[in-house]
């Protein structure tokens, strides 16, 4: 209650309030807007956090993360565009409510689910973190290493699309985050005579790169054509008792398993949206509305998203270790403020993690209060000509990627990495690993080498300690248990061929 307190106090002074504020409304339009991204959009503000202090950069840029959550169900609802990959869901039954004439219904219910979802989520992160940060003081460089080979298997694995192409682009951002100076020998590696090179890879370009041009690049091939406007009036943004009582308990129970799948590495957004979706279909005493305008199909899905937000926040803050690409670049701008996330942040900088959890409640309050209000301003964002929109998006990008370090290496890994970021979305392969890899690579390298600094050489150092050695068997099950799945359906097939 301490913490909580101390964390108001610095959490509504007014540039913290603003940040707040600001972060919310910027996170709103990107998630209105299909092609950014919350990932993207935060890669094109971390020049701008780096004026700021740590505790207002990470409000802003958080507001970011999860008014993009909420903004996405706008336009799933009334247009029948998802402007985020965790909104496809929303969109089935949303769209079909508001061609029914219940757009105002569906719209309040996902604003009220997303505002309990999220503050449980804040509740869940307050109430978690400081015990996993318990935990984790008993952690040491091999358990570093074995939680995050574990996430890297884990986010192969569920990332989208096969195994094995999951874990080539893994590779690939391991690769690249090895590029640079050598952090023990001081030797360059990689950077084939080039004195750029040696400052390494820098994650800002990767992230934009991956998510921001080469989003802008695809919609850019695709023909924009403006879909039709549901319009809607304020009398209408309340939902009659009987789709309250239906949609309640889906609230709960989204925002409940939504921040549990927050904790596991992935596009936790998306998986418990989907996960939210079927569960409520199995549930319901109406399974045949799905797929026809079933209020539960909106309420539990974007709860879900919302409340995986915090939980992907909680590892990021007591571990220091991202699950998911937005949060990477949420960790990369507390590095550059000179905060390092981790077990030992809650002590040493209780302003940064306090104001943090309170400003997450007040931007929950803050999205409510202005997003109902001004549905039909969001979406006549729709009418922007696409051709400034997306000039626009890339200057920004450009001019952003520049700040940080001003260097031309910087543009030249911006435009490389769109191109590749756009192959990659062509040929159906998700780019979210990489930026992870290139997070994870250093933490991955710095905590084999300081074990087997330790431990004289000796390998058996992961697996003497209980914790490593119990994360590393994880990981090494989750490699090969779905092949020996595979091989015992196969053989239990042969012997009953009928």
């Amino acid at each position: 209650m301490e913490g909580i307190v101390y964390g108001f106090s610095v959490a509504l002074t007014g540039s913290n309030l603003l940040a707040a504020l600001g972060g919310g409304l910027i996170g709103t339009f990107v998630g209105v807007l299909p092609g950014l991204g919350p990932a993207g959009a935060i890669a094109l503000l971390l020049p701008v956090s780096i004026g700021l202090r740590p505790e207002t950069a990470l409000i802003l840029l958080a507001g970011i993360y999860y008014g993009a959550m909420y903004g996405g169900s706008t336009t799933s609802i009334l247009v029948n565009v998802p402007g985020e990959a965790a909104s496809v869901v929303t969109a089935i039954d949303g769209y079909q409510m508001a061609r029914r004439g219940r757009a105002g219904s569906a719209l309040a219910v996902a604003a009220v689910g997303s505002f309990v979802a999220g503050t449980m989520g804040v509740a869940g992160l307050m109430l978690f973190t400081p015990l996993l940060v318990d935990f984790a003081l008993a952690f040491g460089p091999p358990e570093y290493f074995a939680i995050a080979v574990a996430g890297l298997v884990a986010l192969s694995l569920i990332s989208g699309g096969s195994f094995w192409q999951a874990l080539f682009i893994v590779a690939v951002g391991l690769g690249l985050s090895s590029v640079g100076m050598d952090p023990v020998s001081g030797l360059a590696r990689y950077c084939f005579g080039s004195v750029q090179l040696t400052q390494g890879i820098e994650l800002v370009p990767v992230a934009m790169g991956l998510f921001g041009m080469a989003e802008v690049l695809l919609v850019a091939e695709e023909a924009g054509g403006l879909p039709h406007l549901t319009a809607v009036r304020w009398r209408e943004l309340f939902p009659t008792k009987a789709e309250w009582r239906r949609a309640f308990p889906a609230i709960l129970r989204g925002a409940g398993l939504g921040f549990f799948i927050g904790l596991i590495p992935g596009p936790s957004a998306t998986l418990s949206s989907f996960t939210s979706y079927n569960l409520e279909r199995r549930l319901s005493k109406h399974p045949q509305e799905f797929g026809l305008g079933a209020i539960e199909g909106v309420a539990g899905p974007e709860s879900a998203n919302n409340a995986a937000t915090c939980g992907h926040m909680v590892p990021l803050l007591a571990l220091g270790i991202p699950f998911g690409p937005a949060v990477a670049l949420l960790l990369a701008a507390l590095m550059m403020q000179g905060v390092q996330p981790g077990p030992l942040m809650i002590q040493e900088r209780p302003e940064v993690f306090w104001g943090f959890v309170a400003s997450m409640y007040i931007g929950n309050v803050v999205l409510l209060i202005l997003n109902l209000p001004l549905v039909g301003m969001w979406v006549s964002l729709l009418r922007i000509p696409q051709p400034i929109l997306l000039v626009s998006i890339l200057v920004f990008m450009l001019v952003g990627t520049y700040s940080v370090n001003n260097s031309a290496l910087d543009l030249i890994v911006l435009v490389v990495m769109g191109v590749v970021g756009y192959a990659l979305k062509k040929l159906k392969f998700d780019a979210a690993p990489m930026v992870v890899a290139v997070v994870l690579g250093p933490i991955l390298e710095k905590s084999l080498r300081t074990s087997l600094f330790m431990s004289r050489g000796d390998l058996l150092i992961f697996i003497q300690r209980p914790i490593s050695a119990l994360l590393l068997l994880s990981a090494l099950i989750m490699l090969v248990g779905p092949f020996v799945w595979a091989a015992a359906a196969s053989a239990a097939g042969r012997r009953n061929p009928e």
